[in-house]
């Protein structure tokens, strides 16, 4: 039987490169309210006082794209007009174009040389899912989520006053079997006010977060590391750059399943990285879902302008009936670029809510559904 240790991270909201990937949602949101065909790359770099958002965008909808940086910054809770990064106080650096005509003319349906909408770009892409988790997610990036998240909400709900925006979480589980069978450590590091010490912090984890976020995975004599380095009251992008896609192995499996290399945030659904890489999670849901496996592994990849995928590939684990499991995928899933935006619905302002947390394994996002194994996929 296999004995191992696998750790995972998550990073809150408030971290640099979230904040970038939020204001880059943010800007996708804002032309999809107004224009559902809109085409956007955004990429977003934060630094001390400024923000630079820059990429290509195609749209008639019409905003003020300094307005939904601020709010975006604002939402997060950079609101601290004595810190360089602030809602109010910072600037605001544009450097946007139009998409590439190039570009345009593989990816929409009429010009494209396929006769269908075509891929964005040409890449790869993963979806992953396993059966030990309700969420049919790996274990240590859904706990190393709900703790993140636990600190936001007590600092957005006012629980905690000294609490700051910026801050990360690690989860180690031990697995038997490829069976988890407990955590063996906790790492959270916590932006916080000048007035908490690190001993406060400590016991504030041991005693409230620990047990409430992770539930019966959590043990009080777990090894437990909070602000490892004494103190963190400097973060956010007041003190490091932060800049889109950086965090994709947090948005997707934290390593547990593999991953393409393209990030999510800041691009429309034409751009297979996020689309596919969304329904990718979805079909490889409905397989473990199905029981044809207890692990299931999608990849799909793509030549740019081209509608269908160059290869698509089911890999089961050895947990499983791979040539069943494959059959299934290949007879009830499309993975052309339109089949999986009309199939999931993407054409609308959903994005700023999948940048934080994962973009997997939560509730209310389509590609998380878990559908009746004969009436999926079409």
């Amino acid at each position: 039987m296999s004995r191992y240790i696998f750790s995972s991270e998550s990073v809150s909201e408030g971290h640099p490169d979230k904040v970038c990937d939020y204001i880059s949602d943010s800007i996708l949101d804002a032309c999809f309210e107004q224009d559902p065909q809109s085409r956007v790359a955004c990429e977003t770099l934060c630094k001390s006082d400024t923000v630079v958002i820059a990429g290509e965008i195609t749209t008639n909808a019409t905003f003020d794209y300094e307005k939904v940086v601020r709010q975006a910054v604002k939402e997060i809770g950079y609101t601290d007009p004595s810190e360089p990064f602030c809602d109010t106080t910072l600037r605001v650096i544009s450097l946007i174009t139009r998409q590439s005509n190039e570009i345009s003319q593989g990816v929409t349906e009429a010009t494209s040389q396929s006769g269908d909408q075509g891929a964005g770009d040409q890449g790869i892409m993963f979806g992953y899912a396993t059966s030990e988790s309700p969420e049919l997610m790996p274990l240590p990036i859904l706990l190393a989520h709900k703790l993140t998240k636990g600190l936001t909400d007590d600092r957005k709900g006012n629980k905690v006053n000294w609490l700051r925006p910026d801050n990360k979480s690690q989860i180690s589980v031990l697995y038997e079997g490829n069976e988890p069978k407990e955590v063996t450590a906790v790492v959270v590091s916590t932006q916080h006010s000048p007035a908490a010490d690190q001993k406060q912090i400590t016991e504030y984890v041991r005693e409230e977060l620990g047990p409430r976020t992770l539930g019966s995975w959590w043990r009080k004599d777990v090894t437990l590391f909070v602000n490892p380095t004494g103190s963190f009251t400097h973060g956010g992008p007041s003190a490091d750059a932060g800049v889109t896609g950086r965090k994709i192995i947090v948005d997707s499996y934290g390593g547990a399943g593999r991953h393409g290399g393209g990030a999510f945030s800041g691009k429309d659904p034409s751009k297979v990285d996020r689309s596919s890489a969304y329904y990718c999670r979805y079909v490889a849901k409905q397989v473990v879902a199905s029981g044809l496996a207890k692990r299931a592994e999608i990849q799909v990849g793509y030549a740019i302008g081209m509608a269908k995928p160059v290869s698509v590939k089911v890999d089961t684990f050895g947990t499983g009936d791979e040539r069943a499991a494959a059959e299934f995928v290949m007879n009830a899933f499309d993975f052309r670029p339109r089949a999986i935006i009309d199939y999931l619905d993407l054409l609308r302002p959903i994005y700023r809510s999948t940048t934080n947390y994962g973009h997997f394994g939560r509730p209310g996002l389509p590609w998380e559904a878990v559908e009746k194994a004969a009436a999926v996929g079409k």
